[in-house]
């Protein structure tokens, strides 16, 4: 029986991700026939979701037929998020969802190296001063190795500054890789588990911004008509391609497909030459094998006899397919897939739909569940259900299924306690230099954890054994979706949510922590305690029991800490000796499947003599952030105006109004009332801007003077920084030093200004090793009787990180308003 941990590695999770229920017209059938027949393979690789070329890959695995896999380097974490507020891992969760979301609908197949995306990167020399290039390096290698590509396609070129450092690190990895994948003195220990590999020929998906690609003289490139129709898909590639990158959500990448003709090129950059086609002398593998011959005989007389208006017809042309294949026992990865994607092809002629349900989303180990297994199969071939089974239960069936009469039986399924809940195994280790701790070879390429829970059915039909593995699924019926189906979760016995994760020790700021102790099955004994503060520095002011939410809630006050800022860790501590220290963190949103995972209970603690003044301060949310939160948590009253309230009446309640990251980018309402803005400055108002991105923007009025935003950016968060410290934003009422420009995270800023007024003042200067100077992250005015600021500067990822000099220059910001 196959452990949980490596379902994940399952080849049958690289084709069933669902519910086996995939009824399919016979011209889809058809065309998944032929991508059967097809053993050709490609690699895509880039840096990051989004990256990839959505077209290229779709018209390679549905017009070439080929098994496409795109790799990117990252998970996106470093991004920005126009749907919300998740950053970095949660962030990096979402959009590696959206990619294999994107898999999907175009094709095609998905991986991932151990890279972490630390943000944006101007050149590969700073790229790999954060990631380790030997490491990532042998990711690249193995992914290669394991998947065995015939050619591989990078996005980008390895010319330096030409565009992202991720970008073109990718580009250098992949070339490199090209051949070390084939030395067996490169990473010999990768060896035990494959063979060296070399591809055919590498390309990169050549283009010029702005325009067609025009390849150069003395280039060897290929042209792929990439607009075309696929009568049996009844699409084109451009709208299969369109619908695939609209996945890409959190990043506004909704697209409409381009109509008539349209051409990707490739570029050749090393391997064997080829006059016509890039996939010349690449062998049929079917032709490898002992029988293969007569395998691809059998291929080609189902395709030729293909029943379309009887699909089911079709199935005696499959099994004598899966009789034929039975016989060769080569491991070889690319036949154990096949041999897996026939079965699917079967099940969907017949039209089966086998599931394994559960009435609850969450279930925690140690706990008895009750679940439903139902198979149904609508043909009037004869199917054989022997049994269903895993590691924790085995259901004996003993049951025929045919002529849509389903099959269904309950079962009770009692899940360990030492059983392994749902985090993303990426996320199971700490970080280390940029780098995910990913420390189990087998674990660096796939996407995601396989389900947390699922079994093996065995079954036969006419005499031919086949097993499929079913998650099983929590399923629910809403008044609106109608059926919505969502991965069943396993979550601690005991996890601890705090009300926040940065706690100021700062006068007039709230100095007091919440946290919620939830029980999944019974409320134990147990004491709350802070690892890392003496028992005097901390105050538990009050706890108080709810039997009826099995849960315990308990008030903090933090006294004092021994340093600026300071990491501390809630703990409950249960009678048993058992300490839980992990929060339930969830992402929910419908385009993708119900996200869970779990973060240890850290606080951070800032201890910081400042000067607040507890002011009324307005936020106009953006594409999502948390410095509403972290406002409250230092002392002010913060209101968040929506659409509505964007007048000069409701503004002069207020003395500072915050406009929240890339709002002028989403905001149609804000852009509408940039006016009524500017009179609350007039007026006497405070008023703060954070960055924008150049386009999209829904008015170029965004001050009280004209400026522009340019693509400026300082990404090395330790750059040194020049400022006039005599400046009213870097003197009151908190005076700025030098050292409050340590300790940033990911980056200083973005999407600075440039072409701004005289009437702005720059006090800061800021610049990247070997770059040019920047006064645009910061420009200030008066005007009128009030203060306008426009800043590219990362505060929505300096201030939730705790950084005690951003949060310092910040409420200088706020505090313009009452300088006297």
């Amino acid at each position: 029986m196959k452990n949980p941990k490596c379902l994940l590695l399952s080849i049958i999770y690289l084709f069933i991700t669902h519910a086996y229920a995939q009824y399919s017209p016979s011209s889809a059938l058809y065309h998944e026939l032929l991508r059967f027949e097809e053993t050709k393979r490609v690699l895509y690789v880039a840096a990051h979701p989004d990256d990839e070329n959505t077209r290229l890959i779709a018209y390679l695995a549905n017009a070439e037929n080929a098994e496409v896999a795109y790799l990117s380097l990252t998970r996106g974490d470093g991004g920005q998020n126009l749907i919300g507020k998740e950053l970095g891992i949660e962030l990096g969760m979402i959009r590696t969802h959206e990619l294999l979301k994107a898999r999907e609908t175009d094709g095609g197949r998905q991986f991932f190296s151990r890279a972490l995306d630390f943000g944006f990167s101007k050149n590969p020399d700073e790229t790999f001063n954060n990631w380790d290039k030997e490491k990532l390096l042998s990711d690249v290698i193995w992914i290669i190795r394991s998947y065995q590509p015939d050619i591989i396609i990078n996005r980008f070129n390895t010319i330096p500054g030409t565009t992202h450092g991720h970008h073109t690190s990718s580009a250098i990895l992949s070339t490199e890789a090209f051949t070390k994948a084939a030395d067996p003195t490169v990473f010999p220990d990768q060896l035990t588990k494959v063979k060296p590999w070399q591809a055919k020929r590498i390309f990169w998906n050549a283009y010029q911004w702005g325009g067609q690609y025009e390849p150069e003289e003395g280039k060897v490139y290929h042209e792929f008509e990439v607009g075309k129709l696929n009568p049996l898909l009844g699409n084109t590639y451009s709208q299969i391609a369109a619908d695939s990158r609209t996945m890409h959500k959190s990043q506004g990448f909704g697209s409409t497909a381009q109509t008539g003709r349209a051409s990707d090129f490739i570029e050749m950059i090393d391997g064997e030459p080829f006059d016509e086609n890039p996939f010349e002398g690449i062998p049929n593998r079917w032709l490898q094998l002992r029988q293969g011959k007569a395998v691809q005989d059998a291929i080609q007389k189902a395709l030729r006899e293909f029943n379309f208006l009887s699909p089911e017809a079709n199935l005696n042309n499959l099994l004598e397919i899966k009789m034929l294949l039975k016989n060769e026992n080569a491991e070889e990865k690319w036949l154990q897939e096949k041999k897996e994607h026939l079965d699917k092809l079967i099940l969907q002629l017949l039209g089966v739909k086998a599931e394994f349900i559960v009435k609850k989303e969450i279930g925690h180990p140690g706990e008895k569940i009750n679940a439903e297994f139902l198979f149904n199969n609508p043909s009037s071939n004869q199917i054989k259900l022997e049994k269903f089974e895993s590691e924790i239960f085995t259901l004996n069936l003993n049951a025929e299924a045919k002529s849509n009469i389903p099959v269904t039986k309950s079962l009770e399924i009692f899940i360990p306690k030492d059983y392994p809940v749902s985090q993303p195994f990426w996320l199971e280790n700490p970080t280390e230099n940029s780098l995910f701790g990913i420390n189990e070879q087998l674990k660096i390429g796939p996407p995601v954890n396989g389900p947390n829970l699922s079994g093996y059915l065995h079954f036969s039909i006419e005499g031919h054994e086949i097993s499929i593995n079913i998650p099983l699924k929590y399923k629910y019926n809403d008044q609106v979706d109608g059926e919505v189906n969502q991965p069943f979760t396993l979550v601690p016995e005991v996890t601890l949510s705090l009300d926040k994760n940065n706690l100021f020790l700062i006068p007039g700021a709230d100095d007091e922590l919440s946290v919620e102790v939830l029980f999944r099955d019974r409320i134990l004994e147990g004491e709350i305690e802070i690892q890392g503060l003496e028992n005097n520095q901390y105050d538990i002011t009050s706890s108080e029991l709810d039997e009826r939410r099995k849960r315990i809630l308990y008030r903090l006050k933090f006294k004092d800490s021994d340093r600026e800022k300071k990491t501390v860790q809630v703990r409950f501590k249960a009678a048993d000796g058992r300490v839980f220290n992990q929060d339930m963190k969830r992402i929910l949103y419908k385009h993708i499947p119900n996200l869970t995972y779990f973060t240890q209970t850290d606080l951070n603690l800032v201890k910081m003599n400042l000067k607040i003044s507890g002011q009324k301060l307005a936020y106009v949310p953006g594409a999502g952030d948390d410095m509403a939160d972290i406002l409250r948590s230092l002392g002010y009253q913060v209101s968040i105006l929506d659409n509505g309230d964007l007048n000069f009446n409701r503004l002069k309640d207020f003395q500072t109004v915050i406009i929240g990251i890339r709002a002028f980018n989403v905001n149609q309402s804000l852009a509408n009332n940039v006016d009524q803005l500017m009179e609350f400055v007039r007026e006497g108002g405070n008023m703060i801007v954070q960055y924008n991105t150049s386009s999209p923007l829904l008015t170029r009025d965004l001050g009280p003077f004209p400026f522009s935003i340019s693509r400026d950016r300082v990404t090395v968060e330790e750059s040194p920084v020049k400022a006039d410290f005599s400046h009213s934003v870097l003197s009151y009422p908190n005076q700025i030093e030098e050292k409050d420009f340590d300790g940033w995270v990911q980056e200083r800023g973005l999407y600075f200004v440039s072409d701004w007024d005289k009437n702005y003042s720059t006090p800061l200067i800021m610049q990247d090793p070997n770059e040019k100077a920047t006064q645009g992250a910061l420009i200030h005015t008066k005007y009128g009787k009030g203060t306008y600021t426009y800043s590219g500067i990362s505060w929505f990822r300096q201030l939730p990180a705790g950084v005690p000099g951003a949060v310092k220059i910040f409420v200088n910001l706020i505090e313009q308003t009452s300088e006297k």
